[in-house]
């Protein structure tokens, strides 16, 4: 019997590694890429439980992420179900529809929830879909975070480009040298917990109602000013020509993803982890049909979002803030 339908630790002295991911039926083929990726890396000795949270996966697609569990690797699946929080998620998103707006999905905020639908779990990791290990991940929930409610790489695209970067100190109001990102954090969720983390969130949308480049980013680095601890490059690596020889996961994040254009950097290593799921053949034909029309369209909203961040950074105050309630 699997470990996925026993649902128990058949490693009796060790703990668990909660890895979550959050995704819908359109992220699933890259979501399979990334556990097989996991599922390669992992120390033999440690017990993986990866926990995708969903807004509704089909059968087909449970099915075939759930074939990729291991002796050592199980997987859970958990719909977000309706509450006051999610229609005030769903609310927000659906008036961030405009040219620009990759983050218009409620998906993106599921990781919100993951510490109060999780109790029985003091710390775990987060990562997103369109990451590929190169490292045990069991290695980054190890993380000592010294207190910190989050850990969080600085989000290299802000060092890099100066629209994000005035953008990020002037409308988001966060140094743009502690500006995270949030495609991979390890999670103090005690921590989250007590400061009511879903309920900081959605108490400051419901304030603002802020029209953010990256909104769930945003409110994550306002909410958690302070609190994050800023982990090593080399487990949120962007894709380039020569990678670091101690690079634990590359992020494929926003720009160039493998599946849509070809001659990506470290393309090599997804499609690797690609075959490895029962996703090959669909990437593939979504990479065929990604045709000039579609690769404008895609180069069009990232220069709308560009535009977005120098309009909005002409601001005096930041757009949002947060104050923790006592």
């Amino acid at each position: 019997m699997s470990i996925f339908s026993t649902g128990l630790n058949p490693l009796k002295n060790t703990k668990v590694v909660p890895i979550f991911l959050t995704i819908n039926s359109a992220y699933a083929p890259y979501a399979a890429a990334a556990i097989h990726s996991l599922t390669q890396r992992v120390n033999k000795k440690r017990y993986y439980r990866v926990i995708i949270l969903h807004d509704g996966l089909n059968l087909a697609n449970r099915v075939r992420l759930r074939n990729l569990v291991t002796d050592n690797v199980a997987i859970q699946f958990k719909r977000i179900s309706n509450s006051l929080y999610l229609k005030a998620i769903i609310k927000y998103c659906s008036r961030r529809k405009g040219a620009g707006d990759f983050f218009s999905s409620a998906v993106y905020y599921y990781r919100f929830f993951i510490p109060r639908l999780f109790p029985m779990y003091d710390k775990c990791v987060y990562i997103d879909s369109d990451t590929i290990l190169r490292g045990d991940i069991g290695e980054l929930f190890d993380t000592d975070l010294d207190g910190n409610a989050m850990a969080a790489m600085v989000d290299p695209k802000v060092d890099v480009i100066p629209e994000f970067r005035a953008y990020v100190n002037k409308a988001v109001g966060v140094p743009y040298q502690d500006y995270c990102n949030s495609g991979v954090l390890v999670m103090n969720m005690k921590a989250l917990r007590k400061m009511k983390y879903l309920t900081a969130l959605v108490d400051t949308i419901n304030k603002y109602d802020a029209d953010l480049v990256a909104p769930d980013q945003d409110y994550m680095n306002v909410i958690l000013r302070g609190k994050i601890l800023h982990l090593d490059s080399k487990w949120n690596m962007e894709p380039a020509e020569e990678l670091p020889k101690d690079a634990k996961l590359v992020h494929f994040n926003l720009f160039n993803k493998p599946w849509h254009y070809k001659n990506v950097p470290q393309e090599k290593i997804f499609w690797n982890a690609a075959r490895g799921t029962g996703f090959y053949g669909d990437l593939k034909r979504q990479q065929e049909a990604f045709d000039e029309d579609k690769q404008k369209a895609d180069h069009t909203k990232i220069e709308a979002l560009l535009q977005k961040a120098v309009k909005l950074s002409k601001t005096d105050e930041p757009i949002i803030g947060f104050e923790e309630k006592r």
